[in-house]
C-alpha cells in the first residue's frame, strides 16, 4: 500500500512530531508499505493519508479528500490539538477530525478530551523507544536530574530549576537541561537561570545520542509540562531505565498510569522540590519509581507501536 505521511514539522528539525513521522515511516516500511513523507500533501497518488496534527495539517487533509474521495485518512492528534486547538480553533481542528476515517491518540486519556461522537475512530498508539546500548552508570558525586525538552510555554521548562532553588544547601541535586529555546526570550531566561542558580545548567539543543548519554548518567528525569499529547521523552526515559517524576497532567497520567507514585501538581515547584528531595534521600522511593518504570517498559516497545499502527490500518481500510 502507498501511504502519504505528513507532518508540518520541518525536515531537519528535532521536533517531536518530526521524530514520530520518521519512526512511523520506518515501522510501516518494515511492514511492506511504500511511505512518502513530507510537510504537506502535494496531490500525489496515495492509497492512504496519515496526517500528524489535526490543526496544522488541515489543508493537507482537505486536499487529500478532494483528490481521493474514496481513500482513507488517518489523523494523529498532537498535544496542541487536544489541549489547545480544540478550544481555540475548533472549526478547523474538528473539520480534520470529522474528515478522518481513523484517529490516533498517543496516551490513554485522549478519548476523554474528544467529543463522544468521534471516539469510535480513535486508536491509542504509544510511542516506542529503544533501550540504552549498555548499563546505566549514574554519577556518584552528585544526584543528577535530566530534563529533555524544548523551552516553550507548554513545557513549563524552568519549573525544575525553580524547584531546585528550594532545596537545602546539603542536597547534591544538579539539573541538566537539554533542549532548544523556541524564542530569544526563553534563551535569555535559561541563561539567566543558569547564572543565578548553581544547580542548573542548560546545554541547548543536542543530538539524540547525547540525550541517551545523559540518561545513562542521570538518576532521574523530570517532565514538567503543563500540556502534552503523549510525550515520547517519557517512553525514552522509561525504556532507558531512568525513573521519572512528572507533572500530573492527563498526557503524563495517560502514559504512566493513575497510580504512578512520581507525580506532582502541575506548576507547583514546592511540591516538585519535595519529590526531588525524597528521590535523593530515600533509596526505597527511587527504587519504587525505577521498578514502576521497568514494569511499564514493555508497553513502549517498537513491536507494540507497530502493532498499533497495524490496528489503525485494519480499522480504516475495510470501510473503503
Amino acid at each position: 500500500m502507498k501511504i502519504s505521511l505528513i507532518t508540518p514539522a520541518r525536515k531537519l528539525s528535532r521536533n517531536g512530531n518530526r521524530a514520530t513521522a520518521m519512526r512511523w515511516a520506518r515501522l510501516l516500511r518494515a511492514r511492506g508499505h511504500r511511505v512518502e513523507t513530507g510537510e504537506s500533501y502535494g496531490g500525489e497518488p496515495a492509497d492512504l493519508l496519515i496526517a500528524i496534527h489535526a490543526w496544522r495539517s488541515a489543508d493537507s487533509v482537505i486536499r487529500f479528500r478532494d483528490r481521493h474521495p474514496s481513500n482513507p485518512i488517518v489523523v494523529a492528534l498532537a498535544g496542541t490539538d487536544i489541549n489547545t486547538f480544540l478550544r481555540t480553533e475548533p472549526e478547523v481542528t474538528m473539520r480534520s477530525i470529522d474528515l478522518a476515517d481513523g484517529l490516533i491518540g498517543l496516551h490513554d486519556r485522549v478519548g476523554d478530551l474528544l467529543p463522544r461522537r468521534v471516539r469510535g475512530k480513535l486508536t491509542i498508539v504509544r510511542q516506542s523507544a529503544l533501550p540504552l546500548p549498555g548499563p546505566r552508570q549514574p554519577r556518584k558525586r552528585s544526584f543528577d536530574v535530566c530534563i529533555a525538552g524544548h523551552l516553550r510555554e507548554e513545557k513549563d521548562p524552568l519549573r525544575t530549576a525553580l524547584a531546585a532553588r528550594r532545596l537545602p544547601a546539603e542536597s547534591r541535586i544538579r539539573i541538566t537541561h537539554l533542549g532548544r529555546a523556541h524564542t530569544p526570550v526563553w534563551a535569555a531566561a535559561a541563561r539567566a537561570e543558569a547564572k543565578a542558580n548553581p544547580r542548573y545548567r542548560w546545554l541547548g539543543e543536542v543530538p539524540h545520542w547525547q540525550v541517551r548519554r545523559e540518561f545513562a548518567r542521570a538518576h532521574l528525569m523530570v517532565i514538567s509540562s503543563n500540556q502534552e499529547g503523549g510525550a515520547n521523552i517519557v517512553s525514552e526515559a522509561v525504556v532507558a531505565g531512568v525513573p521519572v517524576i512528572a507533572s500530573d497532567i492527563s498526557g503524563n497520567v495517560g502514559l504512566l498510569g493513575p497510580d504512578y507514585p512520581g507525580y506532582y501538581p502541575v506548576g507547583d515547584d514546592k511540591a516538585l522540590a519535595a519529590q526531588l528531595l525524597r528521590a535523593e534521600r530515600e533509596p526505597d522511593m527511587l527504587e519504587l519509581l525505577a521498578r514502576r518504570c521497568r514494569e511499564l517498559a514493555p508497553s513502549f516497545a517498537p513491536k507494540r507501536e507497530a502493532a498499533g499502527l497495524d490496528a489503525v490500518l485494519s480499522k480504516v481500510m475495510p470501510t473503503r
